[in-house]
């Protein structure tokens, strides 16, 4: 050895994550005891402090949650210490800067919440996604539980171990990885969900039925009208069914942090984020997802990745009640969209991934765009009067 030169240390360790997701209805009915449960069994006999962080539009359609809140913490006040409830606002409004982020953090700061507390989450999609890189860069993170009150976020968006936030015109530049303590799903929140938001949340369950499971999109073909029509059962199988193959796919696809460049869940996502940003966020997520599959498919098909099923696919994402209309007209918008490719490049970390669909049920991946052939396939989702697709 060098005299100059002192040996390498080197150290691997592998850390353990365990979270859960639970089912319930009327969580914070004092009857029902599953919310103090879950604190219960992680520090049993403490008062765990807790602070609530609730999407302004779910406490405009459940006006008395704040009271049933403390109602509950007070008939398990042995196990649960109330601290605060403050409220943000709903969808991307509370992603697009940093002044929820602040709330978040100011109320951290203001109720001694330590490692050892928690931050209750309970929301849309975008609020559970804020809270929780609030909740990740306190302290280094402080323990987390979901609630999420949409379709959207109850089978998707709140049972991953992302958070994130919006900068520079991008969608969730900002974020972390964080496993959650648990996620609780009360489908009563869904009663009051406006139709899109019902409709916008299947988008995500159509995906990964496409990517992984040909039988879950029968299910949801064979039901199409019925989940149209806002029947609670097949849409609680959804959920219970979506989540479950997102949840199986963290666990067993070896990169839950997604160090690498395949991300086989984001199937159509490319241009449902740039949709997104390009309308002003009016497109709600799972509308943009659904235009976004239809664009992937129509592609694959244009390069014969795809050899049958577009129009069985097409006909299904259409009849659970998405439009699968691009909102804009115009060579800009079009050259606007597919700088998306490039972006979601930059936002993989280098090399380009898109997941394509040869077959329902599985996937493909590719790295390269033939762009004249992208661009054919946005121009057949384009409004025109008596637009056939």
């Amino acid at each position: 050895m060098n005299k100059n030169t002192l040996p390498t240390i080197r150290q691997a360790f592998q850390v353990r994550y365990t979270y859960q997701l639970l089912f319930t209805r009327h969580i914070f009915a004092v009857e029902n005891p599953l919310f103090k449960n879950v604190l219960a069994e992680y520090r049993p006999g403490h008062a765990i402090k807790c602070l609530f962080v609730i999407d302004q539009g779910v406490l405009d359609h459940h006006p008395k949650l704040g009271q049933q809140i403390e109602e509950y913490c007070n008939q398990f006040k042995d196990q649960i210490q109330f601290t605060d409830l403050i409220a943000v606002p709903g969808g991307e409004q509370s992603k697009k800067d940093q002044s929820s982020v602040n709330k978040c953090l100011d109320a951290i700061n203001e109720n001694a919440i330590c490692r050892h507390s928690f931050v209750v989450a309970i929301g849309g999609g975008a609020v559970v996604d804020m809270v929780g890189y609030a909740a990740t860069i306190a302290h280094r993170g402080v323990k987390l539980i979901r609630i999420p009150t949409t379709v959207l976020a109850q089978n998707d968006a709140a049972v991953g171990v992302k958070n994130s936030v919006n900068a520079f015109d991008k969608k969730n530049f900002l974020g972390t990885f964080s496993v959650p303590h648990a996620i609780i799903n009360d489908l009563e929140f869904l009663k009051t969900l406006e139709q899109r938001d019902w409709v916008a949340g299947i988008a995500e369950a159509i995906k990964v039925a496409l990517i992984k499971d040909e039988q879950f999109f029968e299910y949801i073909e064979s039901n199409a009208e019925a989940l149209a029509n806002r029947e609670m059962e097949p849409m609680a199988y959804l959920i219970h069914r979506c989540a479950e193959l997102h949840m199986d796919h963290i666990a067993e696809g070896g990169d839950p942090f997604e160090s690498g460049s395949s991300r086989p869940l984001d199937f159509g996502h490319w241009s449902a984020h740039k949709l997104e940003y390009m309308t002003g966020y009016s497109l709600r997520h799972g509308e943009a997802v659904a235009i976004g599959m239809a664009i992937d498919m129509v592609y694959a098909s244009l390069i014969g990745v795809l050899q049958d099923d577009l129009e069985r696919v097409l006909s299904v994402i259409k009849k659970v009640g998405f439009h699968l209309e691009v909102p804009f007209e115009g060579d800009g918008k079009i050259k606007e969209l597919l700088n998306g490719i490039e972006e979601f490049r930059e936002h993989l970390g280098g090399e380009l991934t898109i997941p394509l669909i040869p077959k329902i049920g599985t996937k493909t991946d590719v790295h390269s765009i033939d762009y004249s052939l992208m661009e054919k396939a946005v121009r057949s989702f384009m409004y025109k009067p008596q637009n056939s697709l």
